[in-house]
């Protein structure tokens, strides 16, 4: 199934690395005119040099001033993928204010203001067709994982607006998802999952398909939600996890 994004614009939050960084690149492949942002600046030049049509952004998003003017000076946007997102792991005992407000800045509060700018000038250009938001949440939005407290409300708080943005933007023909990854081989998943550690195993085990996610396969899932292929598709949480959250 071919996706042609040709003649759209799109922006990729956290697109230094990882996930956000494939998509940034397959967007681009894909034919979308492409701003990636990252708070990371040598990983946008990295970037650039792998894909000099991809236009950087540097920016943190929980600066919500700075990204809304950079927003602005890149509108109109038709496709929107807010995947930056933190994870500080504590058990629920030990859990502090300032790990709360961290999360929760980087995985939901900054999503708010980035689709909030987007969706403004979304509606300013009078965009009605085409338009579509894809929210990177997590398995730990859907089940409960052992010292995963914070970053599983903060995920779980972000799929909860992702309904209410496909609701209210829905009437005005943008569709808004998200997906839910298990863990995912990027080169930091490689790191902290490596078969060295010992959590690594059960954690395979406790997933049907008993291997974690390529970055390929969230991605390409992504690129599905943002096309017209998927034009009917609207508020769901997409579980991409080898059926870990069935049991």
């Amino acid at each position: 199934m071919e996706i042609n994004f040709k003649g759209k614009n799109a922006l990729v939050t956290g697109a230094g690395r990882g996930i956000g960084r494939d998509v940034a690149k397959a967007l681009s492949l894909a034919g979308a005119k492409v701003y990636a942002m990252s708070k990371t600046e040598e990983s946008l030049l990295t970037l650039s040099k792998e894909d000099p049509k991809i236009n950087t952004i540097l920016s943190d998003v929980t600066d919500w001033e700075n990204t809304w003017s950079h927003i602005e000076k890149i509108s109109p946007i038709h496709l929107l993928v807010n995947n930056a997102g933190v994870a500080k792991l504590q058990r629920f005992l030990e859990i502090d204010k300032p790990s709360i407000q961290f999360q929760f800045d980087v995985n939901f509060n900054a999503v708010v203001n980035v689709s909030q700018a987007v969706v403004h000038y979304m509606l300013q250009h009078n965009l009605t067709e085409g338009c579509s938001i894809v929210n990177v949440s997590s398995q730990a939005a859907l089940v409960a994982i052992p010292d995963h407290s914070i970053y599983s409300a903060s995920k779980a708080a972000l799929d909860a607006l992702t309904r209410c943005m496909a609701l209210e933007l829905g009437p005005k023909n943008i569709r808004v998802n998200s997906v839910n990854p298990t863990i995912v081989m990027t080169d930091m998943g490689k790191v902290n999952w490596s078969r060295d550690n010992p959590l690594s195993e059960k954690m395979r085990q406790d997933i049907p398909l008993q291997r974690f996610a390529d970055v390929s396969e969230i991605v390409n899932a992504i690129l599905y939600l943002l096309s017209d292929k998927a034009s009917i598709i609207n508020g769901i949480s997409l579980p991409l996890d080898g059926g870990f959250t069935i049991r």
